[in-house]
């Protein structure tokens, strides 16, 4: 029995003591994992991962499609295409030039990608330099004679702006309006006339105190388109002038000095007293010079102004024009027959090869982007004109531009589109 108790006894120890040593290793198990899903990666992982892979995807694929699919056709249905990037460059007329610089300026304020580099150097230098294919198109107040349009073959007159030319004199005690008929300023050109106060200008002021001084004229010493109009009017009006010099850009002066541009001669005249000159209405203006009131072929005194200018450019409307492939030379608009017009007032053309490849290194591009400034000047470029003194072109002259720049080509290709 005893042995038997004892057995018992030896039983119920050996499972105490295995069921200390598991419950110790149950609890010693539970301790040790518990830290595990508490830790810092699980956070960590949380605001790294999540935030950057979420949003970047999303801004990148909704962002970017959206903005560069919308404003793609946009170009098509305009009836003006945005000027491509380009520099053109462009020589001639300084008679246009106070109007072209104010066209630049607005086209290029407009179309920032586009630069337009004018150099005003007389209409004989701009044809000299489109005739050397040095300049993208020149400028002249002359239209192309037999000779010029030989040398610039397949050229294409665009009238730009009509403006008059004035006759101005610094006379330090006669105001603006002195009287002149057309006879007598190419008698004054001409050296017949020398003095102030000689009978035939006094006869047509007989108001107005005369100087007993000499007459200093004052001429274009460049080959000018202004002075092709100039002389034009003394050929028209003067048979001995006709006779002895004629019209043309550069003729040989009997008298007086000679200045480059309308701005050397307007600031010859400007600071030599008793000096007479002839410059375009916009430097008169600008200047403040005083000019002559001029008799027109209805025999009214006329001053030049945007409003006389006009009423000669009027007369065009209802002239036969030729198209811009053809001679220009036989075109003039002196002597207008309405009644308020001046009579000394002119186009000044755009002039341009009919095909653009002749111009070394002439791109598509780049014929794309003239052929848009010529464009512009004969439409938007219009609105700068009134504000300078020039007469905005009349319809039928504007119909007229449109086919020819609508005929330019590049390598055969017409480069205007719609």
């Amino acid at each position: 029995m005893k042995s038997t108790y004892t057995i018992a006894i030896a039983i119920v120890v050996i499972a105490i003591i295995i069921g200390s040593v598991a419950a110790y290793t149950y609890i010693g198990s539970n301790t040790g994992t518990q830290p595990t899903p508490t830790p810092t990666p699980a956070p960590t992982a949380t605001p790294t991962v999540a935030p950057t892979a979420s949003p970047t995807p999303r801004s990148t694929a909704t962002a970017t499609p959206g903005p560069t699919a919308s404003p793609s056709p946009t170009p098509s249905p305009s009836p003006s295409p945005t000027p491509v990037p380009a520099s053109l460059t462009g020589a001639g007329s300084t008679f246009t030039y106070p109007l072209m610089n104010a066209m630049i300026i607005n086209y290029t304020h407009t179309y920032p990608n586009i630069q337009v580099n004018y150099q005003s150097i007389g209409s004989g230098g701009g044809i000299s330099a489109l005739q050397q294919k040095t300049i993208d198109f020149g400028a002249s107040d002359a239209p192309l004679s037999a000779t010029d349009a030989a040398n610039i073959p397949n050229a294409l007159h665009i009238p730009e702006t009509i403006g008059a030319v004035t006759v101005a004199y610094n006379l330090p005690s006669v105001a603006t309006g002195l009287h002149l008929t057309g006879q007598v300023i190419a008698d004054i050109f001409q050296g017949t006339i020398t003095m102030w106060n000689d009978p035939a200008i006094q006869n047509l002021n007989p108001t107005v105190t005369l100087p007993a001084k000499s007459i200093l004229t004052v001429h274009r010493s460049d080959s000018s388109g202004t002075t092709f109009v100039f002389t034009g009017y003394l050929t028209a009006s003067s048979s001995s002038w006709n006779t002895a010099i004629g019209q043309d850009k550069s003729v040989a002066w009997p008298v007086g000095l000679g200045s480059n541009g309308n701005t050397g001669v307007a600031a010859l005249v400007q600071g030599q007293p008793y000096s007479i000159g002839y410059v375009e209405l916009a430097y008169a203006v600008q200047n403040n010079m005083a000019v002559a009131a001029i008799q027109n072929p209805a025999g009214n005194w006329i001053l030049p102004s945007l409003a006389t200018t006009t009423a000669a450019a009027a007369s065009v409307a209802s002239a036969g024009l030729p198209a811009g492939s053809a001679s220009w030379s036989s075109i003039n608009i002196l002597n207008a027959p309405d009644a308020q017009a001046y009579p000394i007032v002119s186009f000044t053309y755009d002039i341009v090869y009919k095909e653009l490849n002749v111009i070394p290194g002439m791109t598509q591009s780049h014929a794309t982007a003239l052929v848009q400034w010529l464009w512009y000047m004969v439409h938007g470029g219009q609105d700068q004109a009134s504000a300078l003194y020039y007469a905005s072109l009349p319809p039928n002259v504007v119909t007229i531009d449109e086919a020819t720049i609508r005929s330019i080509t590049f390598n055969g290709q017409v480069v205007y589109t719609s």
